[in-house]
């Protein structure tokens, strides 16, 4: 007898998160089916809004990859939506033809937009704001620019709003109520948060009802008109006015149904072989939107479905804003009542508004802006009804300031109950971090996001969580996650890569006054990483800022000890010809240059060169059809090949050919620091492709990829990402896994510091394992390859998009100095 089969229908956070806990009890309890209507895998809806802004892609916010559906024999359905429960059979059935059977059966169709009944709600632009699709949508519409009209200035409308604005659109919010988030946010808060939004520059309206969307006559938005008459423009109008559970399918089962799928604390429906799990349930009259209470219901219908006894019992509910530097904090109750009281404290200079309510000597409701570190805090009193009579006259303070001396940050969060929630987007409590630091001797951050996935999404929990790791490991706590990029800020590489992405900073000058660098103009540390970030994050928009290079780079030569230069044409995959090397010697004759040595990468250097000389010897060295070899960038240097299968009785394929490839394909790219990669011909690896940045070694069946090595003031031996049998996919894998690489990696991190701070697991399994990911990583690598350098040493305008590249020539020297 088989096991019984358990379908699911609907692929979102919820039954996702089920699943985890359903596996981590008994991985072979249910032969598991999955009918998602979307055409993609599980992904974090949360982040969403990061997406939008730019600061994350959909791949960041995938929960569950392919690989994970297929490592625990799950089958899922994708783009195929159930449209009928015969309860009777004991069966589904989609509108993709498939009919499936179920033992037992969760319903988790999650829920609907509500689309205001508004004239013109069905022209093309109006939009809502739901999921990936409609995220894609309005991605596409920012690209055209314009005026977007958000209706709704709740949790998902201003999310929107600022992702919006962050690509390029003008906004405009309405809302009907005198405050935004009302439902969240006392009046003083809200208004607090539409100044914010307005300083950036996005207007707000409240109390705005709209009355209809204009048609342009050709069935698009044009326009918004309110009740009183007022028009607005718009290309888009986005409606995130509040959702509703999709309980549509339940109900013409024959399930009850109010709101929502009504469900016992067991979370079993009406139908004793049928279970509801998120935001379609309506348990003890609520239905909920938020992640906490979902989580909490999928570990209660884990439990039951292997014949547990955990009840549901309803959810107290925490809210946070997703928009990057916007402090936002909200639990509970914050109604004014006659049974109640309030502690308020206002900082109007330092934009700090703090809120408590207090019944029966018991926090019912806290609501903080601009500062929320002891949210969690706060939150984990309400829920357990903690009595606060002893402490009433500090609590507004926070947890460092109760018993007695103040507490520093770390005491305060080792304070913490087991059970506090730490990062609310994954429902992660503080038990389940501090368990996973010791069991598993979890030493840096990007170890604790891996394995817990705390502080992994939106990062507004990332100083909590560094807190509970000084806490836990004490004197082996590795901060280096954490160190600030130079003394010109208090920022790490992360955030200002993040910051740079999601705040849309596109010149140097932009990030230090919006990053609120201490030093006017930088430092010889934090310029250099700037100029890479942005290169690398706005390939088409950045102009690269030579001035803000090492002296190598800026003079496209490798300075000596003796002050001379050296220079190294490139030679594709270490191949040369007889012209080239006559060209090289006449070089070396007519400029008297005293030393040539042939270099570890198969080339030949050129050293002893004069500063004043290196254009003319740029000059006949372009004249005869070299380009720079770029032996001092901070990119691709070189592709070391031996001769392959074309002359070697071992060779099993063509190793030199294969090289030039990949050289032509990828050089003039930057990377984080310097690049080597290697082909060997077979398994005796006489190009060493075994201690390259990325290294391939041919087999009779194809290719070996190799990655991570190193060779210099640290020995280490590459790791084997996979193995392919084509040119053409070891380039899109190479390609890809640089992207990773460019898009990860901290400015002067060596790819095999990069790997080990990223984790081997996590690289190949977005690199190798998970193809669609792997494609979005090699597309955004040959896009920005459309603007990479060409050769510096040639005076011409590039064919890449017309951009334009000068010789060092026409800088003046003592610029370059």
């Amino acid at each position: 007898m088989g096991k019984p089969k358990l379908v699911i229908i609907g692929n979102g956070m919820a039954p996702g998160r089920m699943l985890e806990h359903l596996f981590e009890k008994d991985r072979d309890a249910y032969d598991v089916t999955i009918f998602n209507a979307e055409p993609r895998v599980n992904y974090n809806r949360l982040m969403l809004s990061p997406v939008l802004s730019g600061e994350k892609t959909y791949e960041d916010i995938i929960t569950h990859d392919e690989n994970w559906y297929a490592e625990h024999s799950v089958t899922l359905h994708k783009a195929a939506r159930i449209t009928q429960i015969d309860r009777t059979a004991k069966t589904v059935s989609s509108d993709t033809g498939i009919t499936a059977g179920y033992d037992k059966l969760v319903v988790a169709t999650g829920s609907s937009p509500f689309i205001i009944p508004l004239p013109g709600k069905d022209l093309e632009g109006v939009l809502a704001y739901r999921d990936l699709e409609d995220v894609e949508k309005m991605l596409t519409a920012a690209e055209r620019g314009g005026r977007a009209v958000v209706i709704g200035g709740g949790l998902l409308g201003l999310e929107a709003a600022a992702g919006l604005k962050m690509r390029g659109m003008d906004v405009t919010v309405l809302h009907l109520m005198p405050t935004l988030m009302e439902r969240q946010l006392d009046p003083a808060a809200g208004f607090l948060l539409e100044e914010e939004f307005k300083r950036r520059g996005i207007e707000v309206r409240t109390k705005a009802n709209s009355h209809e969307i204009v048609d342009d006559g050709t069935g698009k938005v044009t326009a918004i008109r309110l009740d009183d008459g007022t028009e607005i423009a718009a290309s888009i109008v986005v409606m995130a006015v509040g959702i509703r559970p999709s309980a549509d399918l339940a109900k013409a089962a024959g399930l009850e149904t109010g709101r929502g799928v009504l469900v016992a604390d067991d979370m079993r429906t009406s139908d004793p072989d049928i279970f509801a799990l998120g935001e379609c349930v309506e348990h003890r009259g609520q239905c909920y939107g938020l992640v906490a209470p979902l989580y909490d219901m999928a570990q209660v219908l884990a439990d039951n479905l292997l014949g547990g006894a955990l009840n549901y019992t309803g959810s107290v509910t925490a809210t946070k804003l997703k928009v990057t530097g916007v402090d936002l904090y909200s639990a509970g109750d914050f109604a004014e009542g006659p049974d109640r009281s309030e502690i308020v404290l206002r900082d109007a200079s330092a934009g700090v508004y703090k809120r408590l309510v207090i019944k029966d000597d018991r926090i019912i409701g806290a609501v903080l802006y601009g500062e929320t570190s002891d949210g969690p805090w706060f939150f984990d009193l309400l829920k357990k009804g903690t009595d606060v009579s002893g402490m009433r006259e500090t609590l507004i303070f926070g947890q460092a300031y109760q018993g007695g001396a103040p507490l520093d940050p770390t005491a305060a969060v080792a304070a913490l109950p087991d059970d506090a929630e730490i990062c609310g987007c994954n429902g992660v409590c503080k038990g389940t971090i501090v368990t996973a630091i010791r069991d598993r001797g979890l030493t840096t951050l990007d170890d604790v996001r891996a394995h817990t996935k705390a502080s992994a999404s939106c990062g507004t929990c990332t100083g909590l969580v560094e807190q509970l790791m000084q806490v836990t490991l004490g004197d082996a706590y590795n901060p280096a996650a954490v160190t600030p990029m130079c003394g010109c800020t208090h920022l790490g590489h992360d955030d200002v890569r993040r910051l740079i992405k999601s705040k849309q900073l596109k010149t140097i000058p932009a990030v230090m006054q919006e990053l609120e660098w201490t030093s006017s103009g930088g430092c010889a540390k934090c310029r250099p990483a700037l100029n890479y970030y942005l290169v690398s994050d706005w390939p088409d928009e950045y102009a690269d800022d030579y001035q803000s290079r090492f002296i190598n780079e800026r003079v496209h030569a490798n300075i000596q000890k003796d002050g001379t230069y050296s220079v190294v044409p490139r030679m594709w995959g270490g191949m040369t010809s007889s012209t080239e090397l006559r060209a090289i010697a006449d070089v070396v004759d007519k400029f008297n240059i005293p030393a040539v040595k042939c270099t570890g990468g198969q080339r030949i250097d050129m050293l002893g060169i004069s500063k004043e000389d290196l254009p003319a010897v740029w000059a006949d060295l372009g004249k005869a059809g070299f380009v720079s070899g770029q032996a001092y960038a901070k990119g691709l240097r070189t592709v070391k090949t031996c001769v392959g299968s074309d002359w070697c009785r071992f060779g099993t394929q063509d190793s030199t050919g294969l090289g030039i490839k990949l050289e032509k394909f990828m050089w003039g790219s930057w990377t984080p620091a310097k690049l080597k990669l290697a082909v060997s011909g077979c398994p005796r690896n006489c190009a060493e492709a075994t201690c390259k940045d990325i290294g391939i070694i041919c087999v009779d069946s194809g290719y070996e990829i190799h990655y991570a090595g190193a060779a210099g003031l640290e020995i280490k031996g590459t790791e084997v990402l996979c193995q392919v049998a084509t040119e053409d996919e070891v380039i899109e894998h190479v390609a890809a896994l640089t992207q990773m690489y460019r898009e990860q990696g901290r400015y002067l991190e060596r790819i095999y510091k990069w790997a080990k701070r990223i984790g081997l697991d996590e690289i190949k399994r977005q690199i190798a394992g998970d193809p669609a990911r792997r494609k979005a990583y090699y597309d955004r690598f040959v896009f920005s390859q459309k603007f990479a350098q060409v050769d510096p040493w040639s005076e011409r305008v590039s064919g890449k998009d017309k951009h334009e590249f000068k010789p060092l020539a026409v800088v003046s020297m003592e610029a370059a100095e």
